[in-house]
């Protein structure tokens, strides 16, 4: 079954081919059929290799598939291989099962649209480079998948592109990813240069036994491989492209933001997790980016007007969580986490879809209400994303996940009070802008009308992530559940470290988890007293001076816009407008000006009269002549 490792990026791949050659010429059944079809084919490939994967563990903990080699030059031999452990497996899951429902679901969200086969194109493409950027087993081709999946968000952000903000929108996610992928580049050269290989799991040896813990070197390298992954994961401060990508079609938003692009950040640093413990400065830099970002994140989605814009913070913040888990090493959680918010953020973006397409496009939460009697079915898959989304306490996976990160930065030896606090914050924040978001759509009076309802291929793919958003938490029990289940932990071990506990602390997970109970409880609580059992004080409340200016900036995202444009691009407008009449522009000038003269001049000649170009004959030959008798 190994043998077939490089079909599962190849299917989609080979369906982008078919769909680009074939554009309009193929019906949209049949660019449905390819464009669902070599994506599910993927998944059912990528469930056949997890048996055959589990079933040789823990003896056999990776495998490799080389293909083909590249190319190979002055020492550098780089070939298309694929690496298979439990780290890969999981992304390689998320990716194509996840990816194969937001399909299914676009063939009824896209039915109308005039770009169908383009969409499913674009749509192969992405996943077949996501699927090459977590199966490469060299950097060099990590960075091929990395930069794939880039240019498709471009293509997808920017789909509609007869709108020139999603233009902008799209350009917006370009450039902005491309400082961290800059950064990237120069790890990957750096390494290269003192390791002599970018091989992966070659150079995780050589930097053990090549680098100190704490040197700068090490240091330098995981600084660089950070701003790679803020940039991809829209983490600070590279964070303000995520939010504009909803330019997007919603099934997009789901994919980008749930199974793909957003996560490449994070599967970067867990990849390459031996360079990170080797600089215990990079992992605190982490933990405290995360915990920044989640907060940030956070405080921004309590103030937005828009439902997917909700949700792109709400991305931001969870993938904030992540980071933390990772910086303080706290491996198994911060994957954990990654599976289950997967689940339930493509089943809320795939959910907002729905309410959007019933809506007629309309995306203003407060142009909504009522939906509850109306769309009872995406009214229960909302309600069960948005529970896991704010981590409510025993029913929803959400919380599991949530709370094993929580728990592990309190007791970690590299965690601390301070994130723990940032972590709880943030828990409570999630829970009252998920659960305002949700009672502004569905609870309430019928603002909007209802145009149209989903049909079995946008309501499968719901009720799918909704059971996984409730159910798939019980894979990693709390060990306080009476000794609990840790088969996701046992699972993700083989491939990356288990988290170095202080024991005076890890005794306290009931406490943690009790917090963690309490934060989301609360949220919802205070959002249900403050919109549903006492509007009046809400409306209060969110009329006050000083309400109203923390809304306009946090609605903003800060002011980062704002900071970056006066920072970056208002100077580059400005000397680019000195540099058009720079001193290199004006020798082109002039030169094209002399050419313009002598055009003039010879224009001139051409009067049209014999008897002036015979005497103009005449006159020269005897120059001619003169000259040669005169030397």
């Amino acid at each position: 079954m190994i043998q077939l490792l490089w079909l599962i990026p190849a299917l989609p791949l080979a369906g982008f081919v078919i769909l680009a050659l074939g554009g309009a010429r193929l019906s949209r059944r049949a660019a449905a059929w390819i464009g669902v079809g070599s994506v599910g084919i993927s998944a059912l490939l990528t469930l056949a290799l997890a048996v055959a994967f589990l079933r040789g563990l823990p003896a056999i903990p990776a495998h490799i598939r080389q293909v083909w080699t590249w190319f190979d030059v002055a020492g550098l031999n780089i070939g298309v291989s694929f690496y298979l452990d439990a780290l890969a497996l999981t992304m390689m899951a998320v990716i194509t099962g996840v990816g194969f429902l937001i399909h299914l679901y676009s063939v009824g969200y896209m039915a109308h649209d005039d770009g169908f086969s383009r969409f499913f194109a674009y749509m192969n493409l992405f996943v077949g480079a996501m699927l090459i950027l977590v199966m490469a087993d060299n950097l060099m081709l990590l960075y091929l998948g990395w930069e794939g999946v880039g240019a498709c968000s471009y293509l997808l952000i920017g789909f509609w592109y007869r709108d020139p903000a999603n233009g902008y929108a799209a350009r917006k996610a370009f450039v902005v990813t491309r400082v961290g992928d800059t950064a990237m580049a120069v790890a990957l050269f750096l390494l290269f240069d003192r390791l002599g290989s970018l091989q992966i799991q070659e150079l995780m040896q050589r930097a053990g036994a090549q680098w100190g813990v704490g040197t700068i070197l090490p240091t330098v390298v995981a600084l660089l491989l950070l701003g790679g992954a803020v940039g991809k994961s829209a983490q600070l401060p590279l964070q303000t492209w995520l939010p504009d990508a909803m330019a997007g079609p919603t099934p997009v938003s789901a994919l980008i933001h749930a199974a793909t692009m957003v996560t490449a950040g994070f599967y970067l640093i867990a990849r390459t997790h031996l360079i990170f413990e080797l600089s215990p400065l990079a992992m605190s830099i982490v933990a405290i980016v995360g915990a920044a970002t989640l907060l940030l994140a956070g405080f921004s989605g309590l103030c937005q007007t828009d439902i997917k814009r909700v949700l792109a913070y709400s991305t931001v913040s969870q993938i904030g969580y992540m980071f933390l888990a990772l910086g303080v090493g706290a491996w198994a959680a911060a994957t954990f986490h990654f599976m289950i918010h997967a689940f339930f953020k493509a089943l809320l973006f795939l959910a907002a879809g729905a309410v959007i397409h019933a809506l007629s496009g309309e995306q203003d939460l407060f142009k909504m209400g009522g939906l509850r009697r109306e769309l009872p079915l995406v009214y229960l898959v909302f309600l069960a994303g948005a529970a896991s989304l704010s981590a409510i306490p025993l029913v929803t996976a959400g919380f599991y996940s949530k709370d094993m990160i929580i728990w592990e930065v309190f007791a970690s030896n590299r965690g601390g009070t301070l994130l723990w606090a940032a972590a709880l914050a943030g828990a409570l924040l999630t829970s009252i802008y998920t659960f305002r978001m949700f009672f502004l759509c569905f609870e309430g009076p019928l603002r909007t009308p209802v145009a149209h309802k989903p049909g079995w291929n946008m309501s499968l793919p719901l009720a799918v992530l909704a059971v996984l958003s409730l159910v798939a938490g019980f894979l990693e029990i709390p060990h306080s559940f009476g000794g609990g289940v840790q088969i996701f932990s046992h699972f993700i071990q083989s491939a990356l470290p288990a988290t170095q506990l202080l024991p005076a602390r890890e005794s306290n997970e009931i406490l943690c988890q009790l917090a963690s109970a309490a934060a989301a409880l609360g949220g919802l609580g205070l959002v249900w007293w403050l919109m549903l059992r006492s509007p009046q004080a809400g409306a209060a409340l969110t009329r006050q001076p000083l309400a109203m200016k923390l809304s306009r900036f946090w609605l903003n995202g800060w002011g980062f816009d704002w900071l970056y444009g006066l920072l970056f691009e208002r100077p580059y407008i400005f000397l680019a407008q000195i540099n058009r009449a720079d001193i290199v522009d004006g020798c082109f000038t002039l030169l094209a000006r002399f050419g313009l003269a002598l055009n003039a001049l010879a224009g001139a000649a051409q009067t049209g009269r014999v008897r002036t170009y015979a005497a103009g004959l005449t006159v020269g030959a005897a120059a001619i002549i003169a000259w040669v008798v005169w030397l």
